[in-house]
């Protein structure tokens, strides 16, 4: 369908270092969860602190230099897109997960700022994959965080 749209933009804090693995193709893929936290008063003036939290994963060269650049605590900006996958647990569990599939992310800490993307080009060059290329599958005993 040509007339939908699947986009995601987060800033977070990255909640631990980001896993790298490999698909048994040889495929690099990187998961890391990133929170992001809201702060609001309910209805007797008191201050509550709601944290969301997000599982990224990133493929190929995105997930090598995620790998090497993120860190626990580290505030990114991530765009990509929503993915659902489902999955048999250990004891036998049909789950699904929603993930956020990054294309681009960005190091937003004063301390270290490097643009990444899934090209590995730098930020403002187009981070779009081609219409035939998309992420390879992962066997459904594969799961990747």
């Amino acid at each position: 369908m040509r007339n939908s749209l699947n986009k995601v933009m987060l800033i977070g804090n990255v909640g631990r270092d980001p896993e790298l693995r490999y698909t048994p193709e040889g495929i690099p893929v990187a998961t890391f969860r990133v929170a992001m936290s809201e702060s609001r008063r309910d209805r007797d003036g008191n201050l509550r602190e709601h944290t969301e939290w997000h599982t990224v994963v990133a493929w190929r060269e995105l997930a090598e230099r995620t790998q090497r650049i993120l860190q626990k605590g580290t505030l990114v900006y991530v765009e990509g897109r929503l993915h659902t996958r489902e999955f048999e647990d250990r004891d036998g569990v049909r789950r699904r997960v929603v993930e956020i599939w990054a294309d681009s992310l960005l190091v937003l800490d004063r301390r270290r700022r490097e643009p990444v993307s899934q090209s590995g080009e730098e930020r403002g060059a187009s981070t779009e994959l081609p219409d035939d290329t998309e992420a390879p599958k992962m066997p459904e005993d594969e799961v990747p965080f």
